[in-house]
């Protein structure tokens, strides 16, 4: 996937202000507060920024930790980065077309998926489209 270039100023006409924050400025939603957390419709959920297919809804599952939780991305959809931030060892997410911060992926937690992953993703990064799993 190709990764789409947009200056700052050209995220910052297209996103909302909060959309921005997060999937430019590496934010965070705070916990419990996003409208894809307890959200189970089938169908595919979309970056936000640039509307790329990220994650089918097969693939969602309740973690219990306030943002909705994944155990594998679409192949290729994301891309995973080092972040040393926040004092800890994680793995960022973000969007292979556009580069918009996802969240992180946690290893080893012992949740009972394929994976053994915990895709960690900002409903705000998200948008859901039940169309294109049809």
């Amino acid at each position: 996937m190709t990764t789409q270039r947009k200056s700052e100023l050209e995220w910052k006409t297209i996103l909302s202000p909060e959309q921005f924050r997060v999937l430019r400025q590496k934010g965070t939603e705070p916990p419990g507060t996003g409208e894809y957390n307890k959200f189970n419709k089938k169908g595919i959920y979309n970056c936000a920024a640039c509307n790329a297919p990220l994650y089918v809804s097969d693939t969602k599952f309740n973690s219990n930790c306030g943002w909705p939780a994944f155990f594998d991305a679409i192949p290729g959809a994301i891309i995973r980065h080092e972040d040393n931030s926040a004092g800890m060892r994680r793995i960022e997410i973000c969007c292979a077309k556009c580069d918009g911060h996802l969240g992180h992926v946690f290893q080893g937690e012992g949740f009972p998926t394929p994976t053994d992953e915990r895709h960690c993703v900002n409903s705000i990064s998200l948008r859901f489209n039940d169309e294109e799993y049809k």
